[in-house]
């Protein structure tokens, strides 16, 4: 479970990540502090993929963005001001080595709460009236693209 806070300027497209709480299932942990930095750094990533990570392509098939220059990956401003992990207590897995369940890649998908806290931002410029067009991943210009579009429909200068 996760649940994310976010500030969006509507100017700019954006995005702080002000908090985060996540409450993730490992069963019975085998070393609680590699758990909780595999959760962290599963989100961090998810938080790419979601927000800043766009593949770009020319008309003829070529990679745009193929190096650190031209493709926006996670950095330090994109961690939460405000980080809160914890693993879910007395919840075993009795089918599995030591009662653990998988921790790596699942926490990628806990991203999805920021994603979602940005939809809801968009959505409030038009007071929650429209269902904001918005894709994968939420950079600036879709934001912005989003929020222009909720303008128009509202007329909201």
């Amino acid at each position: 479970m996760a649940v994310s806070e976010v500030l969006v300027d509507t100017l700019t497209g954006y995005v702080k990540n002000l908090r985060t709480d996540i409450l993730h299932d490992v069963g019975d942990s085998i070393n609680v502090g590699i758990d909780i930095g595999q959760v962290e750094g599963g989100f961090i990533q998810g938080l790419g993929w979601c927000t800043t990570e766009e593949i770009k392509w020319d008309a003829k098939g070529n990679l745009l963005n193929h190096s650190p220059d031209t493709y926006k990956i996670p950095s330090v401003q994109d961690i939460p001001e405000d980080f809160r992990v914890q693993l879910l207590q007395n919840a075993p897995n009795p089918n599995a080595i030591r009662k653990s369940k998988a921790v790596a890649e699942p926490p990628l998908m806990l991203a999805f709460s920021s994603w979602l806290a940005i939809k809801d931002a968009i959505s409030a410029v038009g007071n929650h009236e429209y269902e904001p067009h918005f894709s994968l991943p939420a950079t600036n210009e879709v934001i912005l693209l989003s929020i222009e579009d909720i303008r128009k429909k509202q007329n909201i200068s």
